[in-house]
């Protein structure tokens, strides 16, 4: 009698199960690993997987199996709240150069990952050359941009201007920004001067894979090219013009210098405070002003520059300050300005500025390890630059000597790491996808992905550029702080925090997407723009949202009427972080 009730009831749950497995996906790094990084794959599926579970990676030529190795246990991300499982496939032990794919078998049945290739420094020399494309794509000079930026015209007022060069902010928009959320006070991303100041880093510090992969001097001539244009964008009175906008009109005669504020409301106040660009853009001057190379300008006026811009905004800054107040944005900024005209100058107004700059952002660290943006409670949190104030740090150190004053810096650098650290692993997070603590209706939270609901009214949108930012940061950082004897010079766990960034970036999401375009298997659809400008090979998307204003759950959208824009759209500040996190996966 038992059996008889028993035997309908396992069988539909034998049933279920391989219906539920059924929908197992192998979620990876579709592009290229370098050999001595952490290197996983997530295992998605309806239903769990058994812990223990065999998985086998074969070469993609030969078909034999190169690493053997069992399935982590599977968890669920509770916030996301899409009814997933996800099980972590690790073969980091796996170095040996080569193009394999990933096999698992699940009742029966064998499921693939997408091929991947690693090399010693396979990520960073495929990567490098791609990002450098995608900004030559991305150059503003179509004869319709030339034309009408030779001589543009200042919001409200007749004085034209020569503001020609730069790049396309998106590949959706051709307008060229600074930075674009100035009246935010607190969300301003860093987008053609950090760029700049990107490649100029990755120059310099990765001269030997530049020459391997024979892109040295194509990508010293965009850095150049990018001065030109930080050049031309500083007026005569010593501050640097914000933004250069389309109206998303076809018409070039319609672009106009101009602050930007919600809805692509316009007015007079371009100029831009060091948190708007200011500060980046001293930064990149005085950092290429030391390479002695000329292009339109000589390293002589890079250098002038950069000193003329600083001092008018030591005077000025509060006045181009939205709100009349400095805050965090403008700290990280202005010491990055001020340590690369320490460095390049040694002269004491630069020490001090850059030792004052250092401190306030001591000061800012809370003893739960996030930094204040405020002067009050509010966390800082970036969906671009989220890893920056590390960065900048690093830098500062590269320039300061005094024992004392290395100490309390790297103090806030190991805070800042151990934080990021331990926010990140607080819950169920298989992925490693960087958590972050911010203020939502006046509480302070901690989450995956930045609220709907902030100070711009509008702006949300895939967080690849603070993933880049993170992965750069929490490498350059964690070797002063947290220095090992390995490949990468990082302990483990920041070793894979850094790793699990540039993977979900390339493939390993919850989505199975590539957002590196013309890279890897799946690729977000192509978005065209005017003046023959659009996706580029090489630009990485935006990327996956939160679902709620508070920023719980989880999307991804490849047409939304219209808004896929948040999800899919090219952003150049994704693409120039992205670069530094693969420069610094390559320069221990």
């Amino acid at each position: 009698m038992l059996k008889k009730k028993w035997w309908p009831s396992l069988l539909l749950s034998a049933l279920i199960s391989q219906q539920a497995f059924s929908q197992v996906q192998v979620l990876g790094n579709q592009v290229a690993y370098n050999a001595h990084t952490p290197k996983s794959i997530l295992v998605s599926s309806d239903a769990e997987i058994p812990a223990g579970t065999e998985f086998i990676v074969r070469s993609a030529y030969t078909k034999t199996t190169e690493f053997t190795g069992k399935l982590e246990d599977g968890q669920q991300v509770t916030e996301w709240a899409n009814g997933k499982w996800y099980n972590r496939a690790d073969f980091s032990k796996l170095t040996a150069k080569g193009t394999y794919y990933l096999v698992l078998k699940v009742n029966g049945k064998e499921y693939e990952s997408k091929p991947f290739y690693i090399g010693e420094n396979a990520l960073t020399e495929l990567a490098v050359p791609a990002i450098r494309e995608f900004f030559f794509h991305q150059r503003a000079s179509s004869p319709e941009e030339l034309g009408a930026d030779k001589q543009l015209l200042l919001f409200g007022s007749n004085k034209r201007v020569d503001l020609t060069g730069g790049w396309c902010d998106a590949s959706g928009d051709v307008s060229k920004y600074f930075s674009h959320l100035a009246y935010t006070n607190f969300m301003s991303p860093q987008q053609i001067p950090m760029v700049d100041w990107s490649m100029i880093n990755t120059v310099e510090r990765i001269p030997a894979i530049l020459d391997k992969t024979n892109t040295r001097a194509s990508l010293t001539e965009e850095a150049l090219y990018g001065a030109d244009y930080i050049m031309r964008s500083l007026s005569p009175e010593g501050y640097f013009y914000m933004t250069v906008f389309s109206y998303f009109k076809k018409d070039p005669s319609e672009r106009r210098v101009v602050g930007l504020l919600a809805d692509s409301k316009t007015t007079a106040d371009y100029q831009c405070a060091y948190r708007e660009g200011g500060g980046m853009g001293i930064a990149a001057l005085a950092r290429i002003s030391t390479w002695h190379k000329n292009r339109d300008f000589t390293s002589a006026q890079y250098l002038a520059a950069a000193e003329r811009a600083f001092e008018h905004l030591e005077k000025n800054n509060l006045k181009y300050c939205d709100n009349g107040k400095e805050n965090i944005i403008d700290d990280y900024c202005a010491l990055m300005g001020a340590t690369e005209l320490w460095l390049a100058t040694g002269k004491p107004k630069y020490q001090a500025a850059a030792r004052l700059r250092a401190n306030n952002l001591g000061n800012r660290m809370t003893h739960g390890g996030y930094f204040l943006a405020d002067d009050n409670k509010r966390p800082f949190w970036h969906a671009a630059d989220a890893g920056l104030p590390i960065i900048s740090l690093a830098r500062y150190l590269d320039a300061e000597k005094d024992q004392t004053l290395r100490a309390k810096a790297l103090n806030t650098i190991r805070a800042a790491v151990d934080y990021n650290l331990s926010v990140t692993q607080a819950v169920k997070n298989p992925f490693g996808y960087a958590r972050q603590s911010f203020l939502f209706k006046d509480q302070v939270q901690n989450g995956f992905f930045i609220p709907h609901e902030n100070e711009s009214g509008w702006w949300w949108q895939g967080e690849n550029a603070r993933l880049g930012s993170l992965a750069s940061a929490m490498l350059v950082g964690g070797r002063l702080v947290y220095p090992a004897k390995n490949e990468l010079g990082v302990k483990p766990e920041i070793a894979t925090y850094a790793s699990n960034l540039v993977n979900w970036v390339l493939g390993c999401n919850p989505y199975d997407m590539c957002m590196m375009y013309s890279y890897g298997k799946v690729n977000v659809p192509y978005m065209a723009s005017m003046y023959g400008h659009g996706s580029g090979n090489g630009g990485i998307s935006n990327g996956i949202t939160g679902k709620n204003a508070d920023g719980t759950g989880i999307d991804w959208k490849v047409e939304d009427n219209g808004n896929e824009w948040r999800w899919s759209e090219q952003w150049i500040p994704h693409s120039g972080w992205f670069l530094q996190a693969v420069t610094a996966l390559a320069s221990n």
